[in-house]
């Protein structure tokens, strides 16, 4: 299983006027944290786009537990428990900074030819970065 956790600070234009996450913002959170699990294995988004692959979301899903409120200090970790194939299929968790569990989710993404707009597999270097 692959594993990345990263910190993020809730800023007050991600609240509503009670303080709280607005739950559209978790799409963002986990976002970051799959975009930073890449760069840490030494892949950006930017450079596949470069080499014609994208990635689009094809299913997203959370699961409220706690609110997220203004000025909290999120750990968002990124599950990646099976080998990606033409799909890449991500859990999340999200904690407080008192290590209360306040949400989980998941996302799928396909890995799309740029230039024919069709599904292929996942690119050989991805894979080779990955302990499966």
């Amino acid at each position: 299983m692959q594993k990345f956790s990263i910190n993020i600070r809730v800023r007050y234009g991600e609240t509503d006027q009670m303080g709280i996450v607005y739950n559209a913002n978790y799409a963002t959170y986990f976002e970051v944290a799959r975009t930073e699990w890449l760069r840490n294995l030494g892949i950006t988004y930017k450079d596949m786009e470069k080499s014609g692959i994208i990635l689009p979301v094809i299913s997203l899903s959370f699961n409220f537990i706690k609110p997220a409120k203004y000025d909290d200090i999120l750990t968002v970790t990124v599950f990646l428990k099976k080998k990606p194939v033409v799909k890449i299929d991500f859990d999340y968790e999200i904690i407080n900074q008192n290590r209360e569990k306040i949400s989980t989710g998941n996302s799928v993404l396909a890995f799309i030819d740029a230039k024919t707009n069709r599904p292929m597999k996942c690119p050989d270097y991805l894979l080779d970065k990955l302990n499966f």
